[in-house]
């Protein structure tokens, strides 16, 4: 059986996220809609570290979708924008908080950062001189 979302947020690794903007700070309120109830999953993210806990106290940005899209995310299965533009999940509150959220989640297997490709192609470029 592969990551569930509820798996992937309780081993989240409090530690700092150097991918996270120093800046950027607020809550975020995942409910999971699945079998008649709704999981609360809250995070605070601040000074690049992600906090986890379970609560439906209020937040900066509230992300609502079904249990399995959050599977999907946490798999990498799933992008957060594909999921949003297809009405698969609903948000309320701070967009800029929603950018955090596609941090946070794992992207899909294989993949690479832009720059990482950036720098390995120039690192080929120059060796071949």
């Amino acid at each position: 059986m592969g990551t569930t979302a509820a798996r992937f947020l309780q081993d989240l690794d409090p530690g700092r996220r150097p991918d996270l903007p120093a800046t950027t700070a607020g809550t975020l309120r995942l409910d999971m809609r699945g079998e008649g109830c709704t999981d609360h999953w809250y995070l605070t993210v601040a000074d690049q570290h992600v906090r986890v806990t379970r609560s439906a106290d209020d937040a900066d940005l509230l992300v609502r979708a079904d249990r399995a899209v959050f599977d999907q995310l946490a798999t990498g299965q799933l992008h957060l924008a594909e999921a949003l533009l297809r009405n698969e999940l609903t948000v309320r509150g701070d967009m800029a908080l929603l950018m955090l959220l596609r941090r946070i989640f794992p992207g899909p297997a294989g993949a690479r950062h832009p720059r990482a490709l950036g720098r390995a192609a120039l690192a080929e470029h120059e060796g071949s001189r």
